[in-house]
């Protein structure tokens, strides 16, 4: 490399920076030679720390590919303000992108189903931002946030003295949403009266203020939301079967992001970058043990559990490293890299003892199998099953 003038008692190692089998960089380091010292320690250190950074390399280039692709998806949304993207490159991420920028210029009235935090709120946004509408405005109400008797007056507006309280005429969510788009979310919270007016409205657009007389005419796209099975509820007799129907013009399933876990680490960068920006704190990045106790969550919260933890872990890191002692005790469950112990070649053993013993796990004493799911030789797998006193007949189906 030319790196030094001076070549006498060094030894130079050498390994290459892999990704999916195709060689992408090398990585190399100078000792001093000694040779009571075996360079297969050293080489087998630089062989992982080559694996992280492919590693690193491959989720950078696979967000430039995220963005690349939500653009092209979204080029049918034109908006004055760009909502903020999805962020993700699973398989469930990408039917719901092409069903919103199928569904976005038209009219139809969209029905978004999914547990909370899945994103439906940003599906909303993003439906009115790619249609004709995007210049008028876009309204959000949540159902669930107001008691029964205030929901209609919300909704509709009142006329002055309509009850209690009601000092002057306001206007609703539909007459502030005219020309626009109206968000309802958790919409199988609303009580059977206010479904009947709801559905007038749908079907007719038109309404009288709560306390009027005089009927109103609005265009209003409506876009409703609900965590709830909306299907269920109209066979348990409280959601009308005529509403559930007029909504369910284009349904939409957010995906949990269970179902979508290759999502959590451009998620994880995603939110990294927005909170450390927010408060000051650059270069931030997620341990190995941390990343993979977020892997193994459940996350019943979902995308908005994902940027809580993550908020919370910025604001509390000192040196930039978000470790497994950031995050909710909830998650702090045993990892395989939260246990290993001793020196770096100690640890390096005890993984690779447990990864080719699960390898014979999964393949039942297949060393063969085993081997090529390593991406070993069967020669490799041998000699390490010999180094760690394993036997092939104690993984055979059925065996004690």
């Amino acid at each position: 490399t030319g790196s030094r003038s001076r070549k006498e008692a060094v030894s130079f190692i050498c390994v290459p920076v892999k990704m999916e089998g195709r060689v992408i960089g090398a990585l190399s380091a100078d000792r001093l030679f000694a040779a009571s010292e075996a360079l297969e320690e050293d080489m087998r250190l630089l062989t992982v720390l080559a694996s992280l950074i492919s590693k690193a390399v491959k989720n950078r280039q696979e967000r430039h590919r995220m963005l690349e692709e939500n653009r092209r998806l979204l080029d049918v949304l034109r908006e004055r303000s760009r909502p903020e993207m999805f962020v993700g490159r699973s398989p469930g991420l990408r039917a719901v992108l092409t069903q919103l920028a199928q569904v976005a210029p038209t009219s139809a009235t969209v029905l978004l189903l999914g547990e909370s935090g899945t994103g439906k709120e940003l599906a909303a946004n993003t439906i009115h931002a790619g249609s004709p509408r995007a210049g008028h405005p876009f309204i959000k109400i949540n159902c669930a946030a107001l008691p029964e008797g205030l929901i209609e007056s919300e909704l509709f507006g009142h006329e002055k003295g309509a009850f209690t309280g009601a000092v002057g005429m306001r206007k609703g969510r539909f007459e502030a949403a005219d020309g626009g788009t109206l968000f309802l979310d958790e919409i199988g919270e609303l009580a059977v009266s206010t479904q009947v007016k709801l559905l007038r409205v749908l079907q007719e657009q038109e309404f009288e203020r709560l306390g009027g007389m005089e009927t109103h005419k609005v265009d209003v796209r409506v876009v409703a939301a609900t965590s709830r099975n909306l299907e269920q509820m109209v066979k348990d007799g409280v959601f009308r079967r005529d509403l559930y129907y007029r909504l369910n013009v284009f349904p939409v399933s957010m995906p949990p992001l269970r179902e979508r876990r290759e999502d959590i680490p451009l998620l994880v960068e995603n939110f990294l970058e927005k909170y450390g920006h927010k408060i000051g704190k650059r270069g931030l990045r997620v341990t190995p043990e941390a990343e993979a106790l977020l892997l193994a969550h459940s996350w019943p919260g979902n995308i908005r559990e994902l940027e809580n933890v993550i908020e919370r872990a910025v604001i509390l890191t000192s040196d930039g490293l978000i470790r497994p002692d950031l995050l909710p005790p909830a998650m702090q469950a045993p990892c395989a890299f939260c246990s290993l112990r001793g020196t770096l070649p100690d640890a390096l053993d005890q993984l690779e003892r447990r990864l080719i013993t699960e390898a014979l796990r999964q393949h039942h004493g297949n060393m063969g199998h085993a081997a090529r799911s390593l991406g070993i030789s069967e020669r490799v797998m041998g000699l390490r099953m010999r180094k760690f006193g394993l036997g092939y007949k104690a993984f055979r189906r059925g065996a004690p």
